[in-house]
């Protein structure tokens, strides 16, 4: 087994609020030419890899149930997402995306699902089918469901970083993240730097 970071699309990964500020669906990145890479997260990803850790997306994206997308277009952004980062020279190892809502419109994604933030469903289905190692994972994502998501999981509180640029409303110790960081790079600094650093199998001590 190996380590992975967890992390989440929007506003972590890639630029949606902006992108989407102007569209008759704000929140909701559909459009892969809207696709961009906030500033540095494809250099963090990349550190992240070299380093040894397998990257994982796990996103919601309820916009499927509330029928504003396909899951086309969902795969079609996450394509473009890939090429993004590929190019600045990262590989994610999978992404894994929730399409399910309760609020959403009539029809077979208007549920509620375990793979749905802040549920762990996602990243216990990365951590079986990917054989990855939870103990010396992390997570980053910019929304307290994803710290919940990733405790929930079984991730330690410590392991859990939440991208802000202010303080999070408190909402209780069950979902305080182990640190608040500006942006993926600060995010990537933190954890190549942490003293609980855990080297992939094979590295040298």
């Amino acid at each position: 087994m190996g380590p992975a970071v967890f992390i989440d699309r929007d506003d972590t990964l890639v630029d949606t609020r902006r992108a989407t500020a102007g569209t008759d669906h704000p929140g909701d990145l559909l459009d892969p030419a809207l696709v961009s890479l906030l500033p540095g997260a494809g250099a963090a990803c990349a550190r992240l890899a070299d380093a040894g850790y397998a990257l994982v997306v796990v996103s919601n994206q309820g916009a499927v149930a509330r029928d504003r997308c396909a899951l086309e277009d969902v795969e079609s952004v996450n394509d473009r997402l890939r090429e993004l980062l590929a190019q600045a020279g990262a590989a994610l190892a999978a992404t894994y995306y929730c399409p399910f809502h309760p609020a959403g419109e009539p029809g077979p994604f208007s549920i509620e699902h375990p793979w749905r933030k802040p549920a762990p469903g996602m990243i216990a289905a990365a951590t079986r089918e990917l054989d990855l190692d939870l103990r010396g994972s992390w997570l980053v994502g910019d929304s307290l469901r994803d710290i919940q998501a990733g405790l929930a999981a079984g991730l330690a509180r410590s392991r859990t970083i939440l991208v802000s640029q202010s303080a999070p409303m408190s909402e209780g110790a069950e979902t305080e993240p182990g640190a608040v960081l500006p942006h993926l790079s600060a995010a990537a600094d933190f954890i190549l730097t942490h003293p609980s650093f855990m080297l992939p199998r094979g590295a040298p001590n």
